[in-house]
């Protein structure tokens, strides 16, 4: 496995392991087993109850091509829909814990999952998926082409970590919150506030800190109580904890 260092548009570094190739592999064929046992069910089913395959062959052409675009239209869509529905993981990727991310620190969209999934008639059509064997391979960041155009990248979720590299901050059950609109920033905003925040802390970088503070009251509406930049950034982090372990 090789480590995949992200950049945040805070230009700090987070360090994730590239999900190997063997784990990608695994993924793509638990997948491909689930669309291709989909279609059997389907087909099974339709000649069982139906006995689909007399009225298949009594329509002509272009109306048999189009129940078999109709059948298999889940089988098309099947990773674009899933990546959308569960931020960047199938089936296969969850039991097999890879995920698709930004290399960039955030979230990947709707769009990134687009484009992965278009290039995947480049990455697996062509020569059985060599190109994309190859590809990953070769990558520094262990991109198929379509991680390349979306600039996107899979990640194993198997790191061993600890709170310091997590979102989650140490708080006691007597802990009272002072700032309930922290809710409005996500899992993903806290871990790159937490980051900035400690590279910041460790530098003496109090620009970037207070850059930071400005940032946040104006995405939440929150305003600094305690007159300390950096109290203020180490209350907003505890308080996030409180209210979505408490939800």
């Amino acid at each position: 496995m090789s480590e995949l260092s992200i950049n945040t548009t805070q230009n700090v570094k987070i360090n994730f392991i590239a999900a190997s190739v063997g784990e990608r592999l695994g993924s793509y064929f638990i997948d491909l087993i689930i669309k291709i046992s989909y279609v059997v069910v389907v087909a099974l089913l339709l000649i069982y109850f139906f006995h689909f395959d007399r009225l298949f062959g009594a329509l002509d052409v272009w109306s048999q091509r189009a129940v078999v675009f109709i059948i298999g239209l889940p089988v098309l869509l099947y990773s674009i829909t899933l990546e959308s529905i569960f931020e960047g993981q199938t089936f296969g990727k969850k039991l097999l814990k890879i995920k698709v991310v930004k290399i960039d620190g955030y979230q990947a969209s709707f769009g990134d999952y687009f484009i992965r999934w278009f290039f995947r008639l480049i990455d697996f059509s062509i020569l059985g998926g060599t190109v994309a064997l190859v590809s990953i391979v070769s990558s520094k960041k262990a991109q198929r082409l379509g991680d390349m155009a979306a600039g996107t990248a899979v990640i194993t979720l198997k790191n061993r970590i600890n709170i310091s590299h997590t979102i989650l901050e140490e708080i006691g059950t007597s802990y009272v919150p002072t700032y309930p609109l922290v809710i409005k920033l996500s899992d993903n905003d806290m871990r790159i506030i937490k980051e900035t925040f400690h590279k910041a802390v460790k530098k003496n970088d109090h620009e970037i800190i207070y850059k930071l503070v400005a940032k946040i009251e104006s995405v939440t509406g929150i305003k600094n109580q305690s007159g300390d930049n950096s109290d203020f950034i180490r209350v907003v982090l505890k308080d996030y904890n409180y209210y979505t372990q408490n939800m």
